[in-house]
């Protein structure tokens, strides 16, 4: 069976579990199960700490999982590799400190930083040759200066809002754009790729949607160029000879202004249809 790694808490949880169910695998019915067999797909699901799921995929102990690419390169296990982004779990870290304190990354040398992803932050500074004293912290980390601990922090950032409040400023260059990413085991395992494809159809879902419309065949050009689909549209005769039906697959976050664009030079009867799952 592929044993599969998958958050138990956290914000990865809810969206990962989701994803798994919609690509056809069993879930788990109690929150507090942390060990599911899904016998019809010849899947094992082990729901566990987030920081932890690097390390027994890195080990082998367990052939894949999700976790965040920032839990990824902050565990510094070289067995464990990303295989696929799965596009939530959006994140980024940056260095922030007093207003003035800092430019650079090259400013950081022999002082204070505190954070809570230590390895990826001194993977970060290794890379560029700074040598700086890490403060690990398991939260709160904007409020490390303040007290007295350290003289930056290194942290995840939204807007910003929070390290403003706390009388940081962000500077230097972005450490890591991160999200949720599928990672797999030195030794690929029999059921791998089926579990990727089936995630990928699920991505396609979220994004994608299937448009259906009428539309004079002397416009089918018009058309196209607004909505070229991933291949091509596939169009059809209808009964009137001077008009086809068209489909095609356009992104989700797109889908009004196409079809305002297809409605203005002359499209008709337009439908907009979800798509649960896909193979491309």
């Amino acid at each position: 069976m592929l044993r599969i790694a998958v958050p138990n808490k956290g914000s990865l949880a809810d969206t990962a579990s989701e994803m798994l169910q919609e690509a056809g695998y069993v879930g788990r019915r109690d929150p507090k199960d942390l060990h599911v067999i899904d016998p019809e797909n010849e899947v094992e699901f082990f729901y566990l700490r987030p920081k932890d799921i690097a390390t027994y995929v890195g080990s082998g102990a367990l052939d894949v999982g999700i976790t965040g690419r920032d839990l990824l390169l902050d565990a510094r296990m070289p067995g464990a590799k990303e295989i696929e982004a799965l596009g939530f779990g959006e994140s980024t870290f940056r260095f922030a400190a007093p207003p003035g304190s800092f430019s650079s990354v090259e400013d950081l040398e022999g002082v204070r930083v505190a954070t809570a992803y230590p390895g990826l932050v001194d993977g970060f500074l290794d890379e560029r040759g700074v040598a700086v004293d890490l403060v690990p912290l398991d939260g709160a980390v904007e409020s490390a200066v303040r007290l007295g601990v350290a003289d930056a922090v290194a942290d995840v950032v939204s807007t910003g809002t929070t390290l403003k409040q706390a009388g940081l400023e962000i500077f230097g260059p972005v450490i890591l754009q991160s999200e949720a990413v599928l990672i797999e085991a030195p030794t690929p395992a029999d059921g791998t790729q089926t579990l990727l494809r089936r995630l990928r159809g699920v991505m396609v879902a979220r994004r994608y949607v299937l448009i259906d419309y009428d539309l004079p065949a002397n416009l089918i050009d018009a058309a196209v160029a607004i909505a070229p689909g991933i291949e091509s549209p596939t169009i059809s005769p209808l009964r009137d000879p001077a008009w086809v039906a068209v489909r095609v697959m356009s992104p989700r976050k797109d889908v009004n202004q196409v079809m305002d664009a297809l409605y203005a030079i002359g499209a008709r009867a337009i439908l907009v249809t979800a798509i649960h799952n896909a193979r491309l």
